[in-house]
Order: structure tokens, then sequence, then C-alpha cells
């Protein structure tokens, strides 16, 4: 038998611990999954230790996952097939001409990105190396051209196929199908109010971001021409998403559809080598290895705290301030905001998650304003697109939000780290805003998964 400890004490040991072990630039997965073996050894039974497998072997045989490697494949062959660069060519000259259109054309670019890429880091990177020296050239502003980059570059893991939803689909045991659908209004929201910031700030002051030099325009034929390079990948983000809507494959069968399709445009653009399926294959590996890593540490560092009253603790204690429901989740929202600005989001997913989502269904979610509220089977897509949300702002938080260093490690040298975490704020805000208008108006979330999928 393990040594009797009071929870309160625990939960600071354990969290204290993990917070030490990341301090001192551990990897994630092996922080949470050597206290978890640890501390079941010290403050648990023979009997506990059993639950290691037992947590662990559903993970490995969870079909919704395999998903995880198909869409990150499927993004690195249309990174490596050189469709970043002729989208985002495509966009910048149709929007040149007007003032702030360039990181407008970025901000768009990154938003069709997000529909192929799943993934933040590909976008980020990519984007920055083709998009930030265009605009900084043109005499656009540091902080704007790096914000719109930023917060464009995010836009991955909201907008669908996106590998968060995948992983948060197994832990909340919610529909991927579902979130999915949930997640375009909310992702189109947020891509909207970037635009919309960029191109007003650059109307009432001209300088922030100059429109293309007469010269540098393009005809309506070259315009039409450029378009033609962008209908399969286009055509290919509508077919994977078209079938998962429509309901003729589920998320995983799509996924396979668009590796295919993914080699299928890689083709057609002459860039299928066998060096490019190489490095596309190792980039998918390393990806999906450190997300199924993670996955395993942290599973076991939650199952251990539950077992031992983790939850019931967390829940009473969150409970016991005695907030209303809406106070609660801004509270969560909070919560989540500052674990953001030091983890990764998938160990934030898989340590919030399990002790979050019972207590939000244990609410009536009656309305906000006098606006409508959210019907308890919904509870669960309506906290995972808001969770979605809020970690978008975990990567573009400082000190260690990921986008920043991505963007650093591709900015030109004259960019530094200071302007960057600069520009980062007033689009975080945009960001707290688009939180808030999912939460006042659930019906963002909520309404197009309920045309497709009645319950």
């Amino acid at each position: 038998m393990g040594l009797e400890i009071d929870i309160a004490w625990l939960t600071v040991l354990l969290f204290g611990s993990l917070a030490v072990l990341l301090g001192l630039g551990l990897p994630m997965a092996f922080c949470t999954g050597s206290l978890a073996v640890i501390f079941l050894y010290v403050f648990g039974s023979g009997a506990i230790l059993n639950m290691m497998p037992a947590r662990i072997f559903p993970f490995m045989t969870d079909y919704q996952l395999s998903a995880v490697p198909l869409f990150i494949f499927m993004a690195a062959m249309l990174e490596k097939a050189g469709i970043i660069e002729e989208l985002f060519d495509a966009v910048y000259k149709w929007l040149g001409a007007v003032k702030g259109g360039l990181a407008a054309a970025t901000i768009l670019a990154c938003t069709a990105l997000a529909a192929m890429v799943g993934v933040v880091g590909a976008t980020e990177v990519t984007m920055g190396m083709i998009a930030l020296p265009a605009m900084l050239r043109r005499g656009y502003d540091q902080k704007l051209a790096c914000g719109s980059l930023l917060a464009g570059g995010t836009l991955g893991i909201l907008i669908p196929p996106s590998v968060m939803a995948i992983v948060y689909a197994v832990v909340a045991q919610q529909s991927l199908g579902e979130l999915l659908v949930g997640s375009i209004f909310p992702g189109l929201l947020l891509s909207g109010l970037y635009v919309t910031y960029v191109l007003v700030r650059c109307y009432i002051n001209p300088r922030l971001g100059p429109a293309l030099l007469p010269e540098e325009r393009v005809s309506g034929r070259e315009k039409l021409r450029l378009l033609k390079n962008t209908i399969a990948p286009i055509f290919l983000i509508l077919l994977v998403l078209g079938i998962i809507f429509v309901g003729i494959a589920t998320p995983v069968e799509a996924a396979g559809i668009g590796t295919f399709g993914a080699l299928f445009v890689s083709a057609l653009h002459r860039r299928l080598t066998w060096p490019a399926i190489q490095e596309a294959a190792l980039a998918t590996l390393k990806a999906t290895a450190m997300v199924m890593w993670i996955f395993f540490g942290a599973t076991m560092f939650v199952g251990f705290f539950i077992v031992k009253g983790g939850q019931t603790f967390v829940a009473e204690s969150i409970l016991g301030i005695g907030l209303a429901p809406y106070g609660v989740l801004l509270l969560m929202m909070v919560i989540l905001f500052v674990l953001g600005m030091f983890l990764d989001w998938v160990g934030i997913l898989l340590l919030t998650v399990p002790i979050f989502l019972p207590i939000m269904k244990s609410f009536t979610w009656g309305g906000l304003l006098g606006f409508g509220g959210v019907r308890p089977e919904d509870v669960p897509l309506w906290y995972g697109v808001i969770f979605m949300v809020n970690m978008q702002m975990a990567f573009l938080s400082p000190p260690f939000g990921y986008s920043l260093f991505y963007l650093k490690s591709v900015a030109p040298p004259e960019v530094s780290m200071a302007t960057i975490f600069r520009a980062s704020v007033n689009f975080m805000a945009l960001q707290w805003l688009g939180v808030g208008l999912c939460i006042v108006f659930p019906q963002i979330v909520t309404w197009l998964p309920s045309l497709i999928y009645t319950h």
C-alpha cells in the first residue's frame, strides 16, 4: 500500500513537480509520464500500477486517432508541392492594389492553408519565409506584418481538418464530424476579424500597409491565370470536407482520401519525387510520435490524479468559489490562457478536458444577455470549439507561445523578438473577442452541426 496524503497537498506536489521539470526544459511527454509512474509507485499500490496499460491501450487502438498521421502527411506533401507559394502569390496579386492588401492576403492564404494543413508549425514557417519579406520590402509596418502572420498561422488548429479537433474528440468522447463542422464558422469569424482589423487600420493610416505600386499590379487576365494554379488544392479541400459533411465518409476515411489527393496534386504540379515523399513521411513520423508520446504520458498523469480524487477536488474547489456557470467558464478560460503561456496544447488538452468537461456538463447554460443558451447534449461540442479558440491564444501568448518562435526562426534579422511579442497583443485581443462571441452566441458553433447531424 502506498503512502497516504491529503488530496490538496498531492495536487500541489504533483503539479509543482511538473512545473519544475518543465522549467528545466524537459519534454512534456517524459515529464508527465515519469511523474505518473513515480507517484503511482509512491502513493498508489500494485493494483493501481495496472492502470498504466489500461489507460494507454485504448489510445493505441483508437480508430479516430489514425486520422492524425494522415492529415499531417497530407499537409507535408502539399507543402513540398509548392502549393503554399502559389496560393499566396494568387491572393496577393488579387488584393495587392488595396491598402493593407498584402497583410489581408497573408491572412486569407493562411485561412485556405489551415483547411489543408491542420497544424500550425508548417503554415507559420512557410508563410513566414514567403510573406514576411514580401511585406517588409514594400514598407509594411513590422508589427502589422508579423501580427497578421502570427494570427493567420494559428487558424490551422481551428479550421478543419484540425489535428487538435481529432485529439479533443477522442479525449471528450465527442463526435469528430460534429466538432469539425462546428469549428468552421468560428474559424471564418476569426479570419474575418483579422482581415477587417488590418484593412481598417491601413485605411486610417496607409503608411502601415501601402498598396502595391501601379507598375506591380497585374491585369485581369493574369489574375485569372493565377487562379488556375489554385483550383486543384482548393478542390481537394472541398472534397475532403464535403465528404465528411455529407456523411459519405468518416473523418478518418476522408483523411485517407486527402492523403491520396495530396499525392495526386503534387504529381499534377510535377513535384512528386522520392525525396519529397521521404521528407514528408519523416516529418509525419516526428509530429505523430510527439503527439502520441504526450498522449501516453499525460493520460497516465491525469489517470492517477483522478483515481486519487483529484477530479472531485478540483471540481469542488472551482464550484466552491460560488460563481455562476458563465463565471466558472470565464475562470476556466483564464486558467487555459495562463497554462497556454507555458505548455503545449496537447498537454493542456489532456490535463484539463477530463477535469473541466464534467463540470461544464453539470451546469445549465441558459444564455447570456437574453441570447440563446446551449442544449445539454451540445455542451461538449460548444466547449470543444471555445477550447480550440482559446488554444490559438496559447500559440501567441508570451513568453513561450510556439508561433512567436516559429516566426522568429524565419524572420529577417531586423525583426526583433520584442517586436514579435508586441505584434501578437492586438491579435490576441481579437481572439478574446472571438471567444466572447462564441460564448454569447453559441449558435455560431452549434447551428451548422445541428443542421447536418440530427440528434
